[in-house]
C-alpha cells in the first residue's frame, strides 16, 4: 500500500508551540543511494542516527521524519524521563530479574540523554533530580504501598511522603501519600528533540516534512518519497506507533491518544502558593490519574485523558471538550489558582502493545526496528535507538541482551474488533480513578 502525506497529519498544538518557529532543513529530490536510512526523527531515531554516525564515520546516515522535529510523539509527551518503571500491583519476586532488566534500559537512556544535553549545551529545562508519584484516594493509596514495597525490594533510592509533606512540596492537599524516586528526570520534550536534532554529527543528513510513502523490502531496500527515492543497504524503523502504516508490527502495536493543557506563566504570588519546590513533576499511582508538571518557566502542565481514536491527534473541537476535564482536575488540586487560565491544549499518541512489551531487533533482512514504549519513551526510546545502532552494526553488549529480552507481543485482532478491544483496554485505565483524575 502506498501512503500519502495526509497519512501523517500534525498540528501546532503542543510543547513546540512554546518555542520559536522551526523551519524544515534539507529535502530530497530524485534518486539517492546510501548505506543507512533511519525513519523517524524522534528520540529513538535521533539516538540511533547519532550512534550510527559514530560507528560509521565515513558513511552518510540519512534521517527522515514525516513532520518537523518536535511535532511527533517525542515532542508531545509530558517530559518525564523514567529511570525506574512502575509495575502496578503486589510486588512479584519472580519478576525481579525482569524488573531490573527494564530499569537498566531506562537508566541507560537517562544517562545517554544527560551526556548529550551537557555536551551539546541543550536548553531544555533538564532536571535529573527525579520526580514524584502521588496517590489521592483509596485505590491509589493502596497502590502506593505496593510501589514502596517494590522500591524497597529493588533497592531503589526513594523518599516516602505523607499528605503534609506532599502539600509542603506542591501546594495541594489532594494527595494523601506520595514518593520521590531520585532516578529520573524532567524535560521540555520538544526543546530536547530539537536540540538533539540541531546537534547531530556532520555525517547525519536530517530531512524533515518528508514522509516515507512505501517501502520495498528487497535487496537493496527502496523507500519511495514524495519527490524522490532512496536505495539503502540498511533500514532502521524508529516510527513507534506508526510502524504498522509502513507494514511493520501490524496487529502488534496500537496508539492511545492523550491530551493535556498548559496554564499561562504564573506570577510570583501564584508560584509561592505551590510549595517549596521551584519545578516538579507528579505522576499518579493510578493508571488513569493526572500527570502534573510545574515547569521551570513557571507554567502548570496537566494531562489526564487517554482514549483510542485510531492513533490520531484530537481536533481543536475535541481538545476544547477535553480541556473541561483538565480544568476540573486543575481546580480540584489548586483551588487557590482557579483564576489562572489555560493558554494551550495539546494531544499526542503513545505506542502501546497488548501485553505492555517493547519491540527491539531485526524485522527482516537488513531492516531493524525499535518502538512500543507504553508511556516510557523518553528514556527507553533513547536507549533502544542507541543500542539498535550497535546491534545493526554487529555489536554485542549486555545492553543489547537486555533490549532483546522483551517478551513477545500478544496478537491484536483486526478491525472492528481491534477498535472495540482497544477502547475497552484504554478506558479500563480509568476504572476507580476517583480523586486521582
Amino acid at each position: 500500500m502506498t501512503l500519502s502525506a495526509r497519512d501523517f497529519p500534525t498540528d501546532r498544538h503542543g510543547w513546540s508551540e512554546l518555542l520559536s518557529t522551526r523551519h524544515a532543513c534539507s529535502m530530497i529530490e530524485g534518486a539517492i543511494r546510501t548505506p543507512w536510512v533511519v525513519v523517524g526523527a524522534g528520540l529513538t531515531g535521533l539516538a540511533c542516527a547519532r550512534r550510527l554516525a559514530e560507528l560509521h564515520p565515513n558513511d552518510e546516515i540519512i534521517l527522515l521524519d514525516a513532520r518537523l522535529v518536535g511535532q511527533g510523539a517525542s515532542g508531545r509527551n509530558s517530559g518525564f524521563t523514567v529511570g525506574v518503571s512502575h509495575f502496578p500491583g503486589v510486588f512479584n519476586s519472580d519478576e525481579k530479574a525482569n524488573f531490573a532488566r527494564v530499569n537498566r534500559i531506562n537508566q541507560a537512556g537517562l544517562d545517554i540523554l544527560d551526556q548529550h544535553i551537557k555536551a551539546l549545551a541543550i536548553s531544555c529545562q533538564w532536571d535529573n533530580g527525579g520526580f514524584h508519584h502521588g496517590a489521592a484516594d483509596k485505590t491509589s493509596v493502596k497502590e502506593h504501598k505496593h510501589f514502596v514495597n517494590y522500591l524497597n525490594a529493588m533497592e531503589v533510592e526513594h523518599t516516602n511522603l505523607d499528605q503534609q509533606a506532599m502539600h509542603a512540596r506542591f501546594g495541594t492537599s489532594l494527595y494523601q501519600a506520595g514518593v520521590h524516586v531520585k532516578r529520573g528526570a524532567l524535560v521540555q520534550p520538544a526543546a530536547l528533540v530539537r536540540g538533539l536534532a540541531d546537534g547531530l554529527p556532520p555525517n547525519v543528513r536530517l530531512v524533515e516534512n518528508c514522509p516515507v510513502l512505501s517501502i520495498n523490502n528487497g535487496n537493496p531496500i527502496k523507500l519511495q518519497l514524495g519527490n524522490g527515492e532512496i536505495t539503502a543497504d540498511n533500514l532502521i524503523m524508529a516510527t513507534n506507533y506508526e510502524a504498522p502504516k509502513l507494514g511493520f508490527l501490524r496487529r502488534r502495536l496500537m496508539g492511545s491518544t492523550l491530551s493535556g493543557s498548559f496554564t499561562r506563566v504564573l506570577n510570583k504570588q501564584e508560584l509561592a502558593s505551590l510549595g517549596s519546590h521551584k519545578s516538579w513533576g507528579v505522576i499518579s499511582l493510578h493508571s488513569g490519574g493526572a500527570t502534573l508538571r510545574l515547569t521551570q518557566d513557571g507554567r502548570i502542565c496537566l494531562r489526564n485523558t487517554a482514549e483510542y481514536s485510531g492513533a490520531a491527534l484530537l481536533s481543536p473541537g475535541a481538545l476544547k471538550v477535553r480541556q473541561t476535564i483538565h480544568r476540573s482536575s486543575f481546580e480540584k488540586r489548586f483551588p487557590q489558582l482557579v483564576h489562572v487560565p489555560f493558554e494551550y491544549a495539546w494531544s499526542g499518541v503513545e505506542g502501546i502493545s497488548g501485553n505492555g512489551t517493547n519491540f527491539f531487533g531485526q524485522q527482516r533482512k537488513n531492516i531493524y526496528l525499535a518502538g512500543g514504549y507504553n508511556g516510557s519513551g523518553v528514556s527507553r526510546g533513547t536507549a533502544f535507538g542507541h543500542t539498535l545502532a550497535d546491534f545493526a552494526s554487529g555489536g554485542q553488549s549486555s545492553l543489547i541482551t537486555d533490549c532483546l529480552g522483551s517478551a513477545t507481543a500478544t496478537w491484536l485482532p483486526p478491525r472492528p474488533f481491534l477498535d472495540i478491544g482497544a477502547m475497552f483496554r484504554i478506558s479500563s485505565r480509568f476504572r476507580g480513578v476517583g480523586l486521582d483524575r
